[in-house]
């Protein structure tokens, strides 16, 4: 019997200063299926997360608009960064609708943390959708965690996510982090998240699909990442991504530069030496599928595979006008690594029994790849416009047909030489920022049952769980 959901009328965002607890009030006594309802077009500053507290219940705007007539939830606490969470016991069947978070960082550094949204823990048959979530304090716009590996059936549906994160060493964020096993992530677009757009940490029998990602004026490690070998321990069985649209930067006019001169660096990252180097040793991960997915603008790498055994990776491709550009940075020359050229689609000899499409190329090593650099400028990038989309969650594709200004396909190997002296002229500046960075506190990814500091290289990450694990390189 489906329980019925007593609806209040919308909660008034003043006074601001008791918001929050008003909030949590309502939500712990007010039992199963009940649902709080903001009211449209308002802004709520709250100084600590909104928590659900029994199963079915609702945070939504009245009404259930969409665009800014949504309500907006504005982290403003000292240190706090989670506006949303559903991952306390007791709380599956929770449903976060037709509402924005706004993780209100702007400028500052990235702060220790969990995501502006947090669902999943020991629950199950939840859903987010319709909501717009950006600029996080912390490490992702929107995280669904696994909890005690019991977390089930995960629902992040028609949202749209991003900006999340900045440039800079460890200040990154995804846009969709997801760890519960038989999740759906589908029909969400995801704008100018810099570490990964959709990272997957193995979610055994998870589907990812006609998901969008795209980068305007930042550049992102990683558009889909099946990289962490924990805390499922390699395991993507059954896990199936397909029919994504991934898009690396475009430059605006013919024979003109990205204004951010934003690529995709990997657009979709397969096994943990991709990511981690030998920090797994020879731990592999497996029997995930990637299939159907189109790829096109401005690329280090369109696929790129390491590590990984059992894999199906088919029928993906490049459409439009892409371009394939980058060379070794400064932790490229740390390593002394061998970094192969810039290409769609790649993998190396630690890649095992994996039945792959025709067109990719095999490499000598594809470890750490995150630390190359796209150019600083020239016309390296491939016309075309970046998606849009209307209020309504519809995308508008503005691919340019496929011949139509095309950057030309020996550019990769300009940018490559180009971004070689880049990296040795930039080595002094990035070593200071580096430094400078070493000096502030760890920061933290929050998963429901621990919490544990990361500090930029400073920490031998092998001890840490899987989600603070990510080694996203310099850039």
């Amino acid at each position: 019997m489906e329980t019925t959901r007593p609806v209040a009328t919308c909660i008034d965002p003043e006074p601001a200063e008791t918001v929050s607890d008003r909030i949590n009030a309502l939500l712990l006594g007010s039992g199963a299926g009940y649902t709080l309802s903001l009211c449209p077009g308002k802004r709520y500053y709250i100084q600590g997360p909104l928590v659900f507290a029994a199963e079915d219940q609702e945070i939504s705007t009245e009404g259930y608009p969409l665009g800014q007539q949504r309500a907006t939830l504005i982290v403003s606490g000292s240190d706090h960064t989670v506006a949303v969470d559903g991952t306390r016991p007791g709380s599956s069947g929770a449903m976060l609708r037709n509402v924005q978070v706004d993780g209100n960082r702007r400028d500052a550094p990235i702060i220790s943390g969990g995501a502006n949204i947090v669902f999943g823990g020991v629950n199950e048959n939840q859903t987010i959708q319709y909501v717009r979530s950006f600029d996080p304090r912390s490490w992702s716009c929107l995280h669904v965690t696994e909890g005690p590996l019991s977390c089930n059936n995960v629902t992040v549906q028609n949202n749209d996510i991003g900006p999340c994160g900045v440039e800079f060493v460890d200040e990154w964020a995804d846009g969709i982090s997801v760890s519960c096993r038989n999740s759906v992530v589908r029909d969400n677009l995801i704008m100018d998240a810099t570490d990964g757009g959709i990272v997957i940490f193995g979610s055994p029998g998870t589907q990812v699909y006609n998901n969008t990602i795209w980068v305007t004026n930042k550049t992102l490690l990683g558009g889909i990442n099946m990289v962490d070998f924990d805390p499922w321990q390699g395991n993507y069985t059954d896990t199936v991504v397909r029919n994504n649209t991934i898009i690396g930067g475009y430059a605006d006019s013919e024979g003109s530069t990205n204004s951010g001169h934003a690529v995709i660096k990997i657009g979709i990252a397969i096994g943990p030496r991709i990511w981690f180097g030998d920090q797994y040793l020879d731990n592999m991960t497996f029997a995930g599928t990637v299939t159907g997915n189109r790829l096109s603008g401005a690329f280090v790498y369109g696929i790129a595979m390491s590590a990984s055994e059992n894999f199906t990776v088919h029928e993906n491709a490049m459409f439009g006008n892409y371009t394939f550009i980058g060379g070794s940075g400064p932790d490229c020359l740390d390593n002394g690594q061998f970094v192969p050229a810039p290409a769609a689609f790649i993998y190396d000899s630690s890649t095992s029994t994996v039945p792959l499409q025709s067109d990719f190329q095999y490499v000598r090593d594809g470890d750490l790849l995150t630390c190359m650099l796209p150019p600083a400028g020239g016309s390296y990038w491939p016309h075309g416009r970046a998606p849009t989309f209307t209020w309504s969650g519809h995308l508008e594709e503005s691919w340019p047909a496929a011949g139509v200004a095309v950057a030309d396909k020996t550019s990769w190997a300009l940018g490559t030489v180009f971004v070689l002296g880049l990296g040795v002229a930039v080595w002094a500046l990035w070593r200071m920022l580096t430094q400078r960075r070493r000096s502030r506190p760890g920061r933290l990814k929050r998963t429901a049952s621990n919490e544990i500091p990361v500090h930029t290289r400073a920490v031998d990450k092998r001890a840490l769980p899987a989600h603070q694990r990510k080694r996203t390189l310099a850039f």
